[in-house]
């Protein structure tokens, strides 16, 4: 395998614009991808995400700035052979056998993987006889995953990688992931499964119509997000509870209510005091998902 010198990151962004006539998709992106580290790219739908994981890939090019993967073009060879892609979407021969898939996917690179490591990797085992197309949707992402690990990649795109993944797969595929990335590889991953984020990334960037607007590790886009989650069953006015202070919002989940409080103290010893009934009450941190909710929203109301 081809070593990178270390001041160069195996895939950047720098500067990027690009835009789709009047549409702005990417607007002064910056982004660099780091061996070891799980990069999320996070951002609601049309942000930019999937714009910026095509222009990494070669698929298009920037309207300025520059893309990079090893210090080269996307486009040349010699980096796309390094780099492993899950798309969202993958047109797979549906009348080829799991077996045949991987086998001819391994053809493509000197130094691949065993069919025996991709099948214990991706969970595919007892699939390999099974045509593609008769796959459900979660085990045709594994056949997707094995297919994208098998050239040892140095850089790895993985795009919604778990949708239509049950939770055992879908923490299975969290540990190779991670297994991916312990082993050197640069991982860049978007999904909409921000526990899928928080377990996994190291850092984090959130794309809002175009630009980024928040980076940093998880921790420190955590902690963007004071205030903590306080959950209750009760049947107070919850239109009353928003107006308490130190109280950010409040909103009724079924029989309970969910706050977002800090200090959330005084709030709890209120609840107790008003409700002597009562029940299940949960504090918890904020997590990453209130985080990019909180960026998200003040983002665009800015």
């Amino acid at each position: 395998m081809q070593a990178t010198p270390a001041h160069i990151a195996p895939a950047s962004l720098s500067h990027v614009h690009k835009r789709y006539g009047a549409f702005t998709a990417l607007e002064d992106v910056d982004l660099s991808l780091q061996p070891g580290r799980v990069l999320a790219l996070l951002g609601p739908n049309g942000a930019g995400k999937s714009t910026a994981v095509s222009l990494l890939l070669g698929l298009q090019r920037a309207d300025a700035g520059e893309a990079l993967l090893f210090g080269q073009a996307p486009q040349q060879l010699d980096a796309r052979r390094r780099v492993g892609v899950m798309l969202q979407s993958a047109a797979l021969p549906e009348t080829l056998r799991v077996g045949e898939l991987i086998a001819q996917t391994r053809g493509y690179y000197a130094d691949a993987l065993s069919v025996a490591d991709c099948v214990a990797i991706a969970g595919l085992e007892g699939l390999l006889g099974r045509r593609y197309g008769k796959l459900s949707g979660g085990q045709q992402r594994r056949v997707q995953f094995a297919l994208a690990i098998c050239g040892r990649p140095q850089v790895l795109f993985l795009d919604e990688p778990t949708t239509g993944m049950d939770i055992e797969a879908r923490q299975q595929l969290w540990a190779a992931i991670g297994e991916r990335a312990a082993a050197g590889c640069a991982v860049l991953l978007t999904t909409h499964y921000l526990e899928e984020a928080e377990a996994l990334a190291d850092d984090v960037a959130v794309l809002q119509a175009g630009r980024i607007v928040a980076r940093g590790s998880v921790a420190q886009i955590r902690a963007r997000v004071l205030q903590r989650c306080i959950r209750a069953q009760t049947e107070l006015d919850v239109e009353a509870i928003a107006h308490w202070p130190g109280v950010r919002s409040a909103r009724r989940n079924g029989v309970a209510i969910e706050i977002q409080a800090e200090p959330a103290e005084p709030v709890v010893a209120r609840l107790l005091q008003a409700d002597p009934q009562l029940q299940d009450l949960e504090v918890r941190r904020a997590g990453l998902a209130d985080a990019f909710l909180a960026i998200t929203r003040s983002a665009e109301a800015a």
